[in-house]
């Protein structure tokens, strides 16, 4: 039976943008500003791009290498390079991670679809009071917030199923310039505000007091979590890489990129925060309890903006939620499709069915089913304790071991330098350096501060 040819990105801007919105989500317009802005603002975002160079494209380097040179999915990748050892089941438990975070994130993408409704019909106005309760209403209701995580699973499987170029490299080459429009449409309009300025210092003039070692760990982690690193979908979007594609190169663009959309993150929430006098500081509930009270008080004179800005803001959160769930869909769709030989049509049904179902216990476990409980944690944030805080770092430590101490050198060298046609064989034993050392100990610091025993 002759061998089909294996789906690959048809262009290198596909290959950039289709990557960078795996790595773009949530967590760089969710979670990075409020970490950022618990952890002393721009001292936080200079140890940031540290850790990135430290961490985060090494590992993501890595996870290139063992995706283009398995040309498989994840899985199948790390069997090939193991030669079926025990280091193959890194690779299942990559895609078990991506396949669990799928279920909970959904549901989070889904609360950024209903807050654009709510926007659209004005439903976040009112004292904060009332914007805090109607958060509170709305993710304990048992059937809106399922509707809204079904609706965007369904949106995921429809790119999916049309395949690599007509699926998901379409949809990154629509999606993210779109996503790139709003948010500098809305920083425009945020820099403009009153005492915007006060914001802007923030998050670009460090105060040096604010350096602990605490702040460096949240940034180290934060580097870590927002280029997609150890959930299977670097290692899957790799294996769709022609052999011409530059890994290093690919992957600092891919840093870069989500780099900036973080600070223009950043430029959207600190100057209207403090324009009307809020610390952007306030954890998980920034953007769908603190967010709407403060575009409602920072665009106060001006209804029409601040009605506009509103709905732009959350359209643009739920593009990045679907560019994330679009790559973590794959991993699983790809690993069905390949092992199990099934169509893609088929595999990427079975995975909505299954985060369907993993998405409706975890909304549930947040209000009708908040009695039942596993470790005294509901079953949305179990999912999200064993996937962050356990599998994560585990894959990620156990992946930097396997190419840095078990990969013959030959093989990882060969991938870095395109069999030898780039002139970046001079910087090869630098990233080997990282990888067998540098970036399994800060995984390992992670992992020990995530547990407070650090």
């Amino acid at each position: 039976m002759a061998k089909l040819e294996r789906a690959s990105f048809g262009s290198k801007l596909g290959v950039i943008l289709a990557t960078a919105g795996s790595a773009v989500g949530l967590g760089n317009i969710w979670r990075f500003p409020y970490m950022a802005g618990q952890n002393g603002g721009a001292v936080f975002i200079i140890i940031y791009i540290f850790c990135v160079l430290l961490l985060g494209i090494p590992c993501m380097i890595s996870e290139f290498i063992i995706g283009r040179h398995g040309q498989a999915n994840t899985a199948r990748s790390f069997r090939k390079l193991s030669g079926g050892t025990a280091w193959m089941l890194i690779g299942y438990m990559g895609v078990l991670t991506g396949f669990l975070i799928s279920g909970y994130y959904a549901v989070v993408s889904g609360w950024c679809l209903e807050y654009i409704w709510a926007s659209l019909f004005v439903k976040l106005q009112g004292d904060p009071e009332l914007i805090k309760t109607y958060f509170m209403t709305f993710s304990q209701d048992p059937v809106r917030p399922v509707f809204w995580t079904v609706l965007i699973l369904l949106a995921t499987f429809l790119i999916i199923s049309n395949g690599v170029r007509d699926g998901i490299e379409r949809a990154s080459k629509m999606m993210m310039p779109t996503l790139f429009i709003l948010l500098l449409i809305i920083v425009v309009a945020s820099c403009l505000l009153p005492s915007a300025e006060k914001g802007i210092e923030f998050l670009f003039k460090p105060d040096l007091t604010k350096v602990n070692g605490d702040v460096f760990l949240a940034a180290l982690g934060q580097s870590f979590y927002s280029l997609s690193i150890a959930m299977g979908c670097i290692c899957t979007y790799a294996s769709y890489f022609s052999r011409q594609t530059n890994l290093t190169k690919s992957a600092v663009q891919i840093g870069v990129i989500d780099f900036m959309v973080a600070i223009l993150a950043g430029l959207v929430i600190f100057p209207a925060a403090f324009s009307v006098g809020v610390q952007p500081d306030s954890g998980p509930s920034l953007i769908f309890i603190t967010l709407p009270n403060v575009f409602q008080q920072a665009f106060e004179g001006f209804a029409s903006l601040g009605y506009i800005i509103s709905v732009l803001f959350y359209a643009l959160l739920s593009m990045a939620a679907l560019t994330s769930l679009i790559s973590l869909h794959e991993v699983s769709t790809a690993f069905l499709e390949e092992e199990m030989g099934t169509t893609r049509k088929q595999a990427a049904l079975m995975v909505t069915i299954g985060c369907v179902f993993m998405g409706i216990i975890c909304s549930l476990s947040l209000g009708a089913w908040h009695d039942y409980q596993f470790f005294r944690m509901t079953v949305f944030d179990l999912f999200d304790f064993v996937t962050g805080q356990l599998f994560l770092p585990v894959v990620g430590f156990l992946t930097c071991i396997f190419i840095g101490w078990f990969v013959p050198h030959k093989i990882v060298r060969d991938e870095f330098t395109n069999n030898g046609t780039l002139r970046n064989g001079g910087i090869f034993h630098f990233y080997l350096f990282l990888v067998k050392y540098v970036c399994p100990i800060c995984i390992l610091f992670i992992f020990l501060h995530q547990l407070g025993l650090l």
